[in-house]
């Protein structure tokens, strides 16, 4: 087990099992703010209901949590898909947004993985966009957003053509890395 992790604000832990219900109900209070922003079709109430976060759970997302006054403020998970790493339900409680706990979150999972990160979010969440870029994660372009979604997510169509995927350093730099073995061996 990794050993909580103490910042200015709390302590960063892996989530356990006593927390499910701390975590859906982050979720479903963050997620609110994609209610009026992300097409009607894709909204849903609850936003994740429980099957879905045990499914999530089953499926390898392993969630950290950043605690404030012993309370589940924030939560982050990632799932590792064949050669990357996935950010997935990346939430903080809405009275505790704007404080870096998304940012400390991010960090902590970052720091500890070892291959490229991707993250995928609703291309009408712009402020999820820019926190994202503004920790160096940068928006591929149409074509591997596409690849990329159908390759290391399993979501439905119509998420595919309303989401983005940002990719870290890392995963950049492998596609630099395949772009010039393509043209060194002749592919095109």
């Amino acid at each position: 087990m990794v050993e909580p992790e103490t910042n200015g604000y709390g302590v960063i832990r892996q989530c356990i099992d006593r927390d499910f219900e701390a975590i859906l109900a982050i979720i479903n209070d963050a997620a609110e703010a994609y209610r009026s922003v992300i097409p009607p079709d894709r909204w849903k109430e609850p936003y994740m209901g429980a099957d879905e976060l045990r499914h999530e759970i089953a499926s390898a997302v392993s969630f950290s949590g950043a605690v404030r006054d012993d309370a589940l403020v924030g939560v982050m998970g990632v799932q590792p898909v064949a050669d990357v790493m996935l950010i997935r339900h990346a939430y903080v409680r809405t009275a505790c947004q704007n404080q870096g706990i998304g940012s400390e979150l991010l960090r902590h999972l970052t720091d500890r993985v070892d291959r490229p990160i991707l993250i995928g979010t609703w291309a009408a969440a712009r402020w999820a966009i820019r926190f994202y870029e503004g920790h160096g994660f940068k928006m591929v372009g149409q074509d591997d957003k596409d690849r990329l979604l159908k390759t290391y997510w399993s979501i439905p169509e119509r998420q595919i053509e309303t989401s983005i995927v940002l990719a870290d350093a890392r995963w950049r730099g492998t596609q630099a890395s395949d772009e010039e073995d393509s043209s060194l061996s002749g592919e095109a």
